[in-house]
């Protein structure tokens, strides 16, 4: 017969599972994050790049990347973004409906919970038109 598992190990054990394999990993940062965004009431499902910095609009909502990071290519694909998600209604305060991390892989981990919008986080990415690193360039080096 085995021992139960006490409280903190079972905790530990826990968190391990629930943590991403993402954040042991040498993480790329990038400038901009590519959200889609769904309109409950009129079902229009909108994609939109946001930089990290910038607040982006989405009907009444007010949405800051602080960070989006993602995993290199060698590694299992996983994008990950600290967002924070405000209200902005005519004649009324500013009201703070999300701040937290979102991950690509696991939507529902993390969501945003309103009653007319869904947020979701589907890559991280260089700005358009930056310049991408030649694949497989190698100085000094020819195929034999």
């Amino acid at each position: 017969m085995t021992a139960p598992l006490g409280p903190l190990r079972s905790f530990a054990l826990a968190l391990a599972v629930a943590v991403p394999s993402w954040a042991s990993a040498e993480t790329i940062s990038e400038p901009v994050a590519l959200l889609q965004g769904l309109d409950k009431i009129t079902a229009r499902v909108s994609k939109f790049d946001a930089p990290v910095g910038n607040p982006v609009r989405f009907g009444t909502l007010s949405i800051r990347v602080r960070d989006c990071e993602k995993n290199p290519p060698e590694e299992t694909p996983e994008s990950a973004a600290f967002i924070e998600i405000d209200e902005l209604r005519p004649g009324e305060a500013r009201v703070r409906l999300f701040s937290g991390w979102m991950f690509a892989s696991s939507p529902a981990l993390s969501a945003l919970e309103h009653p007319v919008y869904d947020v979701n986080l589907l890559d991280c990415r260089k700005a358009s038109g930056s310049a991408e690193a030649p694949a497989g360039k190698c100085e000094g080096k020819t195929a034999r």
